[in-house]
């Protein structure tokens, strides 16, 4: 039989084992935001965050006036062509909402409409050189 020491010390070696294993399987998504002199802030997301939240909550300059309720286009921003076919489509209403963003392109979504999963892991986005900000109307 094992002394109470030796037992303890064994739980503690499996314990630590037992941790380690978990903390390594965690994957946090990032996103990549960058602006239109190609400076770039890689951020943390959570899983299911869009991608609005994930800027607001890093500081990226991103307004979301109507906090991601798919009512404005202050969220706009323009998805790496790598990255782009990986998103689900837009819906109806996202496309009018696009059409009033200024600096439009082909790959131009709603930030509050991308929802951040393991699978955009790397996601980047660029913010667009002009912005609707909603203060000024």
């Amino acid at each position: 039989m094992f002394s109470p020491t030796q037992t303890r010390r064994m739980f503690v070696v499996v314990a630590r084992v037992s941790l380690s294993d978990s903390v390594e399987d965690i994957t946090v998504p990032r996103v990549i935001f960058k602006n239109s002199s190609g400076a770039s802030k890689i951020v943390n997301a959570t899983d299911g965050q869009t991608v609005m939240r994930a800027a607001q909550a890093n500081g990226v300059g991103i307004e979301g006036a109507c906090e991601g309720s798919i009512a404005c286009s202050t969220c706009h921003v323009i998805v790496d062509n790598d990255w782009f076919l990986r998103l689900e489509p837009a819906s109806e209403e996202e496309e009018d909402l696009l059409d009033l963003a200024a600096g439009l392109t082909p790959n131009s979504r709603l930030g509050c409409q991308i929802v951040i999963t393991e699978m955009l892991n790397g996601l980047e986005v660029t913010l667009p050189d002009q912005t609707i900000d909603m203060s000024d109307i």
